[in-house]
């Protein structure tokens, strides 16, 4: 019986461009929970962001933040627990930070468990990010002044390919690299996967009682780790060639699935 879902947001939940998620899956959420079945939103973005973007239903999921660096169960953004988390080694996250603040044309940004430090950027810059991402935000005059654990270093940049190969001598293989939009390059000890299974055992459920949704290659690592991963039938070829259960809308496996369970 599944017990858990883990979705995937951009490309899988919400089509590439779009900003608001279907009012439907509100309900099918609730009604899931209902049935026994937590749902669990899991994206490389801040806690506090998909607060906002699920508010409906926002006390009633888990959330695996930051790409699998930190998960929440279900309750109040103050109370709600933390049931997993990976924090960076100290010293080499505040090394990567200080590489990617010597790239030309480039900021660091240094994530803790629920707030974007932003070391040395321009207030304007600031002002900016938190408007786009409706993360919290604080500047800081360097990542040495972060008094919490950092679970995810990021380069605002040009070029993510270039600081790509500018970087990844020295962290490619310490850390997982990621493209994670046209000017973002994220840096963490976890991947997604890291994250559902720190959820899983904090639950208690097994992998086999885990689906999950996906759509590129950062989702890989967490479509292995469930027992019935499902790709978006738009998604790269070679990974059709390596998922053959494809759906091309969430929703409406969601509903079949809430019929197998009579909800």
């Amino acid at each position: 019986m599944v017990k858990l879902i883990a979705s995937d947001i951009d490309g899988t939940l919400l089509s590439y461009g779009e900003t608001a998620l279907p009012s439907a899956l509100f309900g099918l959420i609730r009604r899931l929970r209902s049935a026994g079945v937590l749902f669990c939103p899991a994206s490389g973005r801040q806690y506090h962001s998909l607060r906002q973007l699920f508010a409906p239903a926002a006390d009633e999921v888990c959330f695996l933040c930051e790409n699998g660096a930190v998960v929440f169960g279900p309750g109040t953004e103050e109370t709600a627990p933390v049931l997993s988390k990976t924090p960076m080694p100290r010293q080499e996250a505040l090394d990567l930070t200080r590489d990617i603040m010597a790239l030309p044309e480039s900021h660091a940004l240094v994530s803790g468990q629920n707030i974007s430090y932003l070391p040395r950027w321009p207030e304007q810059l600031v002002r900016d990010f938190r408007s786009w991402t409706g993360n919290l935000v604080q500047p800081v005059e360097w990542a040495e002044d972060i008094r919490e654990d950092i679970i995810k270093v990021s380069a605002c940049c040009p070029s993510p390919a270039a600081a790509a190969e500018a970087l990844g001598r020295r962290w490619g293989e310490r850390f997982h690299m990621a493209e994670a939009g046209p000017i973002w390059l994220d840096f963490t000890l976890s991947d997604k996967g890291t994250g559902l299974r720190g959820l899983c055992r904090s639950l208690g459920v097994e992998a086999a009682e885990a689906m999950a949704f996906g759509d590129n290659w950062n989702d890989v690592p967490m479509l292995e780790a469930a027992g019935i991963p499902w790709l978006m039938a738009s998604a790269a070829p070679a990974l059709r060639e390596r998922f053959p259960r494809q759906c091309a809308d969430v929703l409406t496996v969601l509903e079949e699935l809430l019929s197998e369970l009579g909800a």
